[in-house]
């Protein structure tokens, strides 16, 4: 088992950007050292979101000691509880995040009220957990509300990597922060790579490659060992991010038309998050992902129109309609796994078929058993 640690962590370590090489170039490597999840100390800030809860759930099961630490407020279940009324679907949302915070109680996993923007409260918090992986998940998850409130933004996301930074330097043997594919911006083929350069358009995908650059430059001043990851187009089960598929579903369950921006030719790289939350575990068991940044996605692009297909299949009455595309989002596609695959033996099993599907019939479950508030 690893150990909490000060200064270098014992095991070897790739110092950052020794994979100037393309997917093609990639080679099997020695088998790698292996690190176990029993009884590991993990700190998830920002835990009770989407991605943290489900994440914490399945860590539980592998038998890691897991810690959440989140305020509730972002997203979350505060800042629906607090909301005026005519918030959509607030009813709703509500009753997921509790969902959530239920599982998590039930699995024990132990969970800190805390504002990770507050310097030393949270560093007392980590001292008192002494983790030994810090999973740094807080941030605005929604590229919309970050371009209108950038100033929540930048106080959410990069004051709240900061604090964890300064708090993990010679204290923490794995710092994995969570970007986005937002930094690529626009892809100019169909493919990026982890190597190809990072143009960000809008506030969302600026302040997630600031966030990559401080980490970099933390283990470049501090020897504070990371991964980077960089997720797409995530859907699944509790997301209350009115992401696009979450939308499609809730407005066919409730007879509302599904509204495509663009001519739904837009093709993202659409990932189910047990997918992600599989490539985390990678990430953490496998010490040759230290210093290094992943794509986990599928690793194959659908077109908006394909999502919109599989919902007419299911609910054959809806009526789908056009609007204009958002000018600020950016033109995107598939993201190679390959890297990932290569180094950590990732395996993403669920194509939109499968995942959303699955996705789909959650819902209707949820519809199903309970008198629900939408609208």
């Amino acid at each position: 088992m690893l150990h909490s640690i000060t200064g270098r962590s014992p095991f070897r370590q790739a110092p950052y950007g020794n994979n100037n090489y393309s997917c093609q170039e990639y080679r099997p490597r020695d088998p790698p050292l292996m690190i176990s999840i029993i009884n590991l100390r993990i700190a998830l800030i920002g835990g009770a979101g989407f991605i943290g809860h489900n994440l914490a759930l399945h860590l539980k099961a592998l038998g890691a000691d897991v810690h959440v630490i989140d305020s509730l407020q972002v997203n979350n279940l505060y800042a629906f509880s607090r909301a005026q009324s005519e918030i959509v679907n607030r009813e709703l949302y509500v009753q997921i995040i509790q969902e959530r915070l239920d599982l998590l109680r039930q699995a024990d996993v132990t969970m800190h009220l805390q504002d990770a923007r507050e310097y030393h409260a949270l560093n007392q918090v980590l001292n008192d957990i002494d983790p030994e992986v810090v999973i740094q998940l807080a941030a605005v998850s929604h590229a919309g509300r970050s371009n209108k409130d950038p100033y929540s933004t930048f106080d959410h996301s990069l004051r709240t990597l900061e604090n964890a930074l300064d708090y993990s330097r010679g204290n923490v043997a794995h710092f994995i922060f969570f970007s986005s594919s937002m930094v690529y911006g626009n892809f100019l083929g169909n493919i990026v790579t982890e190597e190809t350069v990072c143009e960000p358009v809008g506030i969302y995908g600026a302040l997630k490659f600031a966030g990559e650059k401080m980490v970099i430059a933390y283990n470049q001043v501090f020897d504070l060992p990371f991964t980077i990851v960089r997720p797409s187009a995530l859907y699944g089960e509790r997301c209350v991010s009115r992401r696009v598929g979450q939308i499609f579903i809730e407005n066919a369950l409730t007879g509302a038309d599904v509204t495509i921006y663009g001519d739904g030719s837009d093709a993202l790289d659409f990932t189910y998050i047990g997918d992600l939350v599989d490539g985390i575990v990678k990430v953490i068991e496998n010490e040759e992902s230290k210093n290094e940044t992943f794509n986990l996605t599928y690793g194959g692009a659908r077109a908006i129109s394909d999502m919109a297909q599989i919902i007419g299949e299911y609910f054959p009455d809806i009526t789908v309609k056009y609007e204009d595309r958002d000018s600020l989002m950016p033109e995107r596609g598939t993201l190679s796994v390959a890297k990932a695959r290569n180094m950590l033996g990732y395996d993403p099993n669920w194509p939109l078929e499968k995942g959303f599907l699955k996705y789909i019939e959650w819902y209707r479950s949820l519809f199903a058993r309970n008198e629900v508030g939408v609208g």
